[in-house]
């Protein structure tokens, strides 16, 4: 009997319009074939699963529950290829007394609410207590 191929068919998970774009911030590219989008796409998802399991290795030897920049650039470190083109794109490791505490960003400029609305910082902050001459002066202009 004839024996059935069976054909898997391989979507790549990452966007493929993303990837795209990506490609085309190259002022080299102009145009991107859809063979070559669908390799790019594929070898960048192994190489991502590739290198995010050897930093949870390394995480998990240094017994930690959270990968993080520490481990990425171990894992960097050990795998030649990858020292080679990426160890110098990733960030530096701040020290800790360069580190400042926790700083909260300030807030962006405040746009104008729509009518009939109001920050939801209004909603938790506590009603500011108004003064007992402005009450008295309200309830004199409303008795005349």
């Amino acid at each position: 009997m004839a024996e059935e191929e069976k054909s898997e068919t391989i979507v790549p998970e990452l966007p493929l319009g993303r990837v795209k774009k990506l490609m085309k911030l190259d002022q080299d590219i102009n145009k991107v074939n859809a063979e070559a989008l669908f390799l790019v796409s594929c070898s960048t998802e192994l190489f991502l699963r590739f290198f995010a399991e050897q930093s949870a290795e390394i995480a998990i030897q240094k017994k930690r529950r959270t990968v993080k920049l520490e481990h990425l650039r171990i894992a960097a470190k050990k795998h030649r290829p990858t020292r080679d083109f990426l160890l110098d794109s990733l960030p530096k490791p701040c020290q800790q007394s360069d580190r400042p505490d926790r700083i909260r960003p300030e807030p962006a400029a405040e746009k104008p609410l729509p009518a009939g609305t109001r920050r939801i910082d209004d909603f938790f902050r506590k009603p500011a207590k108004e003064k007992p001459s402005e009450i008295n002066e309200v309830n004199e202009v409303s008795d005349s």
